[in-house]
């Protein structure tokens, strides 16, 4: 499990809707979204990840379905880092992982990590295997 301590942010809310910097547009304030929103700023404040190399909920193709991936980081202009965000009473389970693994095939990342706000689990693949994470890898 990886500890998180969010920093703070002056997040722009307005009724239900917050503004996400990185789609540049108000987005409805779900639950999962709220995880989301603090998860990116994690990614830049604290592990200093360049904000320009993050996509958020983007479509990929999975077979014959499409999907949204809720966080990517790049590296090298390859998918570096899979993210996917729960809202906060939802477990991560296997389900979650099954979820990020159906990215992975596409996406290619070398790290996977599901967050729902209080429990953050990572891995890092190596030789096809999970190998899990007490951090966020660095971006040098």
């Amino acid at each position: 499990m990886i500890s998180l301590n969010y920093p703070s942010y002056p997040f722009k809310i307005k009724e239900k809707e917050i503004f996400d910097p990185f789609r540049k547009r108000w987005v409805s304030l779900t639950p999962e979204e709220w995880v989301r929103q603090n998860m990116l700023q994690y990614l830049v404040q604290a592990c200093n990840y360049p904000a320009a190399l993050i996509a958020v909920e983007k479509q990929i193709q999975l077979g014959e379905l499409n999907k949204r991936f809720d966080i990517v980081v790049y590296k090298n202009e390859k998918p570096w880092i899979i993210i996917e965000c729960k809202e906060a009473n939802i477990a991560i389970t296997d389900k979650t992982i099954a979820q990020l693994y159906q990215y992975q095939q596409v996406l290619e990342a070398e790290y996977l990590f599901a967050s729902n706000g209080h429990e953050t689990i990572g891995a890092e693949i190596q030789s096809g295997k999970l190998h899990a994470l007490q951090n966020f890898p660095e971006y040098v």
